[in-house]
């Protein structure tokens, strides 16, 4: 297990696997089981998308996660929704403070206009990499494809919107060990990609490396930061946790 300043208890951990910049990731994590990203270069940007692994017609909702919690970000204390209003996992640790939800991800033009071309024949693993590609072969190991690709969250990336409405990336929004916990209220296939963020303006090709970590987090009480963050949260959890009854 990697060493941490906010280390996990080792008799609560489960495993742990590193995700390359640029590259993809995919499992499931059941209820009372937590996974932290570890930005391990300052540069990370992982996209990712939520689907219930026992149904997957149910997946992450964008739009219904910002408007309940009145935000435009993630970051301690926010829960991810589904689009039947069930709390698929929510965020109980960020040393980050800010993970983009409206940017979407990198597509294979996106990154050959911005970083030139590189394709395996060429570079092997060093192979120029975009997150949608990534996002689709991974969907394709479980079933879903093109249709089930959602408006997706993007951990340790940050862009904001100047006085005319044109969203700015900030480069400086993570660092070298910045982490976010995921805590599962639900048993949720994760897709994940590492490939640069959409909006990233730095010109070399150089997606960050990041440490996924899973643990028993077990499930939350009734004094829970995400759970008591709002109204509709508390609306959100106990809807969720029926299901488990």
């Amino acid at each position: 297990m990697a060493q941490h300043l906010n280390p996990i208890p080792p008799d609560l951990f489960l495993w742990e696997e590193a995700l390359p910049g640029g590259c993809h990731w995919s499992g499931i994590l059941r209820r009372g089981n937590a996974l932290r990203l570890t930005d391990l270069t300052g540069r990370a940007n992982v996209s990712a998308l939520f689907y219930n692994a026992e149904e997957k017609l149910e997946r992450y909702n964008m739009p219904d996660t910002l408007k309940a919690q009145h935000t435009a970000h993630l970051t301690t204390g926010h829960a991810l929704y589904s689009d039947m209003g069930h709390v698929l996992c929510s965020v109980i640790q960020d040393s980050c403070g800010w993970h983009d939800t409206v940017c979407g991800v990198s597509n294979a033009e996106m990154v050959k206009a911005k970083y030139g071309e590189a394709t395996y024949q060429t570079h092997r693993n060093n192979m120029y990499r975009n997150g949608r590609d990534g996002l689709l072969i991974e969907l394709g190991k479980w079933g879903l494809g093109k249709r089930d690709v959602v408006p997706n969250a993007n951990f340790f990336s940050k862009a904001v919107a100047d006085e005319a409405g044109r969203l700015h990336f900030d480069e400086a929004n993570s660092r070298p060990g910045a982490y976010v916990d995921l805590r599962f209220e639900m048993n949720v296939l994760v897709v994940l990609s590492a490939a640069p963020h959409p909006l990233d303006p730095r010109p070399d090709y150089a997606p960050g490396d990041v440490m996924l970590t899973a643990w028993k987090s077990g499930t939350p009480g009734a004094d829970d930061v995400c759970r008591n963050a709002c109204a509709e949260n508390q609306r959100g959890f106990y809807q969720t946790e029926i299901l488990f009854r």
